[in-house]
């Protein structure tokens, strides 16, 4: 969408909303409120994941709490044409008659529609359906060792889907064989797409190969499912049929799929950009716009990155000093610091209880003081929590997931604790403060709950400048409340976690478009962080299947920073942070919108 009608002048908007066709305006509002309900209902209906993690797969709805989405080639393909009719759908509401708030929908929703039909109609490959609303474009491999249903649906199957009746227990057993049919669909796609030149970098394959045998040999999904109907008093062998359908149909769709990987492998190359692929360089930039949600350009991106990896560097190198760590380089400080005893948890299952526990007390004191900086205090219930093990190989090293809106699951901040050596204590506040409050959980709990904007809105998802600034934002704000004060190791963890997102802009822009090797990426990161060796592998692997999105990070925390900062330059004494943060009750957005609402509200 152009740039121009997004940033629309303050006094045009104001004008617009007070002129004598204010009725029409409301009828226009109307009419848009009423087809982006619609589109909420569809969208629910046409993904029965996201149905059963918000809570919605009941009453007329609860025949989706036994189906997946369609994972075929053919699926994702109708799945992007729903978007595309959507998208013509809200075309023909008339932009110029709504108000103020009302534009503010149609651009948000009318972006994310666009940037999806332009990148699906160029791309037409890809993950596909995941648990998203709708066609999500330039995830580019369909299998990886971060991406397909054998490594999204067990966690959903273990996590979100609920067991309370035999009804629930016989949805479940229908999922497993659908779980079945969604692998075959994808190992399908794998093989289509790798003919055409789309595949997942070598060393990834080795990874998902190595996690999909341990899906075969696992009975995880079976004991979990019968601890669950043991709990809710149902009678009858449930893991016994769980098991059947296991041996059956699910373990030998894994195998089929691990056949692939493996015979795919052989031929695979160990290059790790997307530039590999056929129109890579365009791949690349056009991720780069959906994921930060901007018009900079890689190289522009790689300098910023570098630029400001030189800024923090400097930073910590000045605390690092007052602490008496002297001697070495800025990342020799940094990685004696990793290796202290004072900083370190035992990598048992004791260690890790000792872990959660230190980051459930550093979010209980963050929490106290968030009525300081906030006019609006969300019922945001959360808990932290473990990445299950039978994921953390290839999972991110740490994420948050929203609450279900009927509230009978609470918010969580997962962690990978694979190793705990990779979590010294210093690390962990500025982490807690991302992941759950003030960050995405909070963040999140505040659009869910809002009245001011329709469902679609409140619960939609994307725009991961906006969101992934926001945690940025978050782990600042922890700072100047004061949460590092008496803790200067944890201020040092602070900026070494701005730091991290700042090398991300150096080593993404560095994999895709400067074609760097994956060891070349990760020794960068390494020796510019300080961070053990194991994450930031991970994190670098992660970058080779997701081009783009881990600019989001940094672009967006400059971007937050930047509009707070400008709102205060012209309000002066009458700026109110709390005031600035009640943006967040307008849910999710572009950066480009987000700049036109901060300066329309805060004036």
């Amino acid at each position: 969408m152009d740039r121009r009608l997004f940033l629309q002048g303050a006094a045009g908007v104001a004008l617009a909303a007070a002129t004598p066709a204010l009725a029409q305006a409301q009828s226009e509002d109307g009419k848009l409120r009423v087809l982006l309900d619609r589109f909420w209902d569809e969208q629910i209906d046409e993904a029965p994941e996201a149905a059963s993690s918000l809570g919605l797969d009941t009453g007329a709805r609860a025949g989706l709490r036994a189906r997946l989405s369609d994972y075929s080639q053919a699926g994702r393909a109708a799945m992007f044409q729903r978007t595309k009719g959507r998208l013509a759908r809200l075309k023909g509401i008339d932009r110029a008659k709504l108000s103020a708030a009302g534009q503010i929908d149609y651009d948000v929703v009318a972006y994310q529609y666009e940037t999806a039909v332009t990148g699906g109609e160029r791309f037409r490959f890809g993950e596909g359906p995941s648990a998203s609303f709708s066609y999500a474009p330039y995830s580019p491999y369909v299998v990886s060792q971060l991406s397909g249903p054998y490594q999204a649906i067990p966690d959903f199957l273990d996590s979100k889907h609920p067991v309370q009746s035999v009804a629930d227990a016989d949805a479940y057993l229908a999922r497993l064989r659908a779980f079945a049919t969604a692998l075959d669909a994808s190992t399908a796609s794998l093989k289509a797409e790798a003919a055409r030149g789309v595949l997942a970098p070598g060393f990834l394959l080795e990874q998902a190969s190595v996690q999909l045998g341990k899906l075969a040999a696992s009975d995880g999904l079976a004991s979990g499912f019968a601890k669950k109907a043991a709990a809710a008093g149902l009678a009858g062998d449930w893991k016994a049929r769980a098991d059947d359908v296991l041996a059956k149909a699910v373990r030998p769709a894994v195998e089929r799929q691990k056949a692939a990987v493996d015979a795919l492998r052989k031929t695979a190359s160990d290059d790790a950009g997307i530039w590999k692929i056929p129109d890579g360089e365009a791949f690349y930039a056009g991720a780069i716009g959906y994921q930060t949600t901007t018009s900079l350009k890689p190289d522009e991106i790689h300098q910023l990155g570098l630029q400001q990896v030189k800024e923090l560097t400097a930073q910590i190198d000045t605390l690092l000093q007052a602490q008496g760590l002297t001697d070495g380089t800025v990342t020799e400080r940094l990685v004696a610091l990793n290796h202290r005893s004072d900083q370190l948890y035992a990598n048992t299952d004791a260690g890790r209880a000792e872990l959660l526990a230190y980051l459930n007390r550093r979010v209980k004191d963050v929490e106290a003081r968030l009525p300081k900086v906030f006019a609006t205090i969300p019922n945001a219930p959360m808990e932290i929590v473990r990445v299950p093990p039978a994921i953390e190989d290839g999972a991110a090293n740490g994420y948050a997931q929203g609450a279900s809106l009927d509230g009978k699951r609470p918010g969580r901040f997962y962690i990978n604790l694979k190793d705990t050596s990779e979590w010294p204590r210093y690390s962990l506040p500025s982490l807690a403060f991302h992941e759950a409050y003030p960050g995405h959980l909070w963040q999140g709990a505040i659009s869910q709950q809002s009245t001011d904007i329709p469902m679609i809105r409140r619960q939609g998802g994307g725009f991961s400048a906006y969101g992934e600034g926001w945690g940025l934002y978050a782990e600042q704000l922890g700072d100047e409340l004061g949460c590092y004060d008496g803790d200067p190791l944890g201020k040092i963890g602070y900026l070494q976690s701005i730091l991290f997102r700042a090398v991300r802009l150096v080593v993404d822009t560095g994999l895709h478009a400067k074609r760097w090797s994956r060891e070349q990426a990760t020794n960068y990161m390494v020796e510019a962080t300080g961070r053990p060796r194991g994450g930031m592998q991970r994190e670098i692997d992660r970058y080779c299947v997701w081009p783009g999105q881990a600019c989001s990070y940094k672009v967006g925390h400059n971007e937050w920073v930047r509009l707070r900062e400008d709102a205060r330059r012209r309000q002066g004494e009458r700026f109110d942070i709390r005031q600035f943060h009640e943006v967040l009750k307008r849910g999710r957005m572009p950066l480009v919108v987000l700049e036109r609402v901060v300066k329309t509200t805060l004036i």
